[in-house]
């Protein structure tokens, strides 16, 4: 038995990064039916947050209670800014995927880390040299990324993958125009650009208060708060907040244990595991997921298009990781250099 554990714990990252690919995709999917059964978006996101906060309490408490930072002013304020991006991203998603489809949703996601780079640059945590092959393929992987964006989005194509859904609900039966189609990426593109802004902000917080669990819980408290007072001037049936034993209530069930909870702390646990270049290499692999996930429960129809453009956008994802490898590689020599140790020796050590 033993022996098997130990065949099998390389490989746990890699079940990991899959479980955390799949549970992102599937709760946009479980989104899309319980927004088409009638479940109102911003209630959903009020409902989502809120029943995190209540978990992530807990676990704040017990993972940080034996070195728990002092939370001052400027934290706090930091969380908070962490909490209105949070809430923007959930409400371009949700209607973007309203608008369009997951697919379209996690094809789009691949733009964070060009974006990303883009910001990194603006705030000078990245820096341009034309002369290094790694800050060139970042520059054309963004470039090739958002050429990517433009065809998925204004490029549908005939279709290749003609299905019908499974479902009992009848999602299909209004078809919505290619105007839409538009706006829901474009939507879809500003979670990304948002998602890139929170992932600078949380790096900075993160710094200055190393205490994940608790962060997570005041982003979904603040983030709580904010959804609420955006859904009291959004909605105004009061029907719209009761949850009743349909897909509503599974949206929010899965959305905040399974797509935050879960997938949030699985994920931290692969980056302490594996690293971030490792974590990221699987963005990708949720395009896959969305079409098979689309096309059985949806009755989503895959266009040349959209194949195209996830493919180019996917390159240009790969072009911006290998750059940022490269460079971290190419600093990890020099740091090696100067301490007088030679890159094979310190890797015989680590071994």
């Amino acid at each position: 038995m033993a022996v098997r554990l130990c065949s099998i714990g390389p490989s746990l990252p890699f079940i990991g990064m899959v479980m955390v690919i799949l549970a992102q995709v599937s709760n946009l999917v479980v989104c899309k039916v319980a927004m088409s059964r009638g479940m109102n978006k911003y209630v959903l996101i009020v409902y989502c947050n809120a029943l995190s906060s209540l978990i992530l309490l807990p676990c704040s408490l017990i993972f940080h209670r034996s070195e728990r930072p002092s939370l001052t002013f400027s934290i706090l304020f930091r969380i908070f800014l962490l909490a209105l991006l949070g809430v923007l991203s959930q409400i371009f998603a949700y209607v973007g995927i309203e608008f369009s489809s997951p697919m379209l949703g996690t094809a789009m996601l691949n733009l964070i880390p060009a974006f990303t780079f883009i910001l990194a640059i603006i705030f000078r945590m990245e820096k341009l040299d034309w002369r290094s092959t790694s800050s060139l393929a970042k520059s054309l992987g963004t470039i090739v990324s958002i050429a990517g964006a433009f065809v998925v989005t204004f490029y549908k194509g005939p279709s290749l993958l003609k299905t019908s859904s499974i479902a009992l609900w009848p999602l299909q039966q209004l078809l919505f125009s290619k105007s839409i189609w538009v706006v829901g990426a474009f939507l879809l593109a500003a979670e990304a650009f948002i998602i890139s802004a929170w992932y600078i902000l949380q790096t900075l917080t993160v710094r200055s208060f190393p205490a994940v669990f608790t962060i997570m819980f005041y982003s979904c408290l603040f983030g709580t708060i904010l959804s609420a007072f955006c859904c009291l001037l959004e909605v105004e049936d009061a029907s719209d907040w009761q949850l009743r034993l349909d897909v509503g209530l599974v949206a929010v069930l899965y959305s905040a244990i399974v797509a935050t909870v879960f997938q949030s702390s699985l994920c931290m646990w692969c980056l302490w595991k594996a690293g971030p270049l490792f974590v990221s290499m699987f963005k990708p692999l949720a395009i896959i997921f969305a079409v098979v996930l689309d096309a059985i429960f949806l009755g989503e129809n895959l266009g040349l298009g959209s194949l195209i453009g996830a493919t180019v956008i996917v390159t240009g994802f790969y072009a911006v990781m290998w750059g940022k490898a490269k460079e971290e590689y190419i600093t990890d020599d020099k740091e090696l250099g100067s301490s007088g140790l030679s890159v094979e020796n310190v890797r015989l050590l680590q071994t």
